[in-house]
């Protein structure tokens, strides 16, 4: 079973994605903290989760610095952002702590159910509207231009994205296998952040290059 922790500090969309996690059989929630300090206060080595979903906008320390910590602490543990945040500075700044995902609470239950499975198989989870953020951002002509840009098929892959359609639904458009677009989504991500271009993306976001 899938292990499921969540960081959110309203108490009533905590428990509802909570009871969200628990219906499939193979995940259930296993805890819940209101912020990332009442996290670390619980984490043990036998209550680490696989993924957590973690909001940023939190009291205390940011989700974003806990994710940085946790990614630190705990590499083996997915993290998920599950927030109202849609800004291109917080999307390229949780991905540069090292997140795996990035959702908006408007997510469907079972949408968000999906994304846990997908991170779980080595795959890398966007919102539609995300998927927008990090196809302008990265488009020939844009802040990113010239830095690490995406391939054409990177780019198929998240205007698929931002119309909706489901990983499964992209391979029969472009004719390649699931884990072909798992690959894909997983270099989109690679080329924020591993190559070090935090700095690059916050100074161009802030139109400083």
């Amino acid at each position: 079973m899938t292990a499921i922790g969540i960081v959110e500090d309203d108490s009533r969309v905590r428990e509802a994605i909570a009871h969200a996690c628990d219906l499939p059989p193979d995940m259930g929630c296993t805890l819940q903290a209101g912020s990332a300090e009442e996290l670390f206060f619980r984490l043990t080595p036998e209550t680490v989760p696989d993924v957590i979903l973690m909001d940023i906008g939190l009291p205390g320390m940011s989700g974003i610095s806990a994710i940085k910590l946790l990614r630190e602490r705990h590499p083996h543990v997915d993290v998920i952002v599950l927030t109202v945040y849609h800004d291109p500075h917080k999307i390229f700044q949780s991905l540069c702590a090292g997140a795996s995902g990035y959702l908006l609470k408007t997510t469907p239950f079972t949408e968000i159910r999906n994304a846990i499975a997908l991170v779980r198989d080595g795959g890398a989870a966007m919102s539609p509207q995300i998927a927008r953020q990090v196809i302008e951002y990265f488009h020939p002509g844009g802040h990113a231009a010239g830095l690490s840009p995406l391939t054409a098929k990177e780019q198929e892959v998240a205007l698929s994205l931002v119309d909706g359609m489901s990983y499964k639904m992209i391979a029969g458009r472009m004719n390649v296998t699931l884990e072909t677009i798992r690959s894909h989504i997983k270099s989109i991500y690679r080329k924020l952040h591993v190559h070090g271009k935090a700095e690059v993306i916050s100074r161009a976001l802030r139109g400083e290059i």
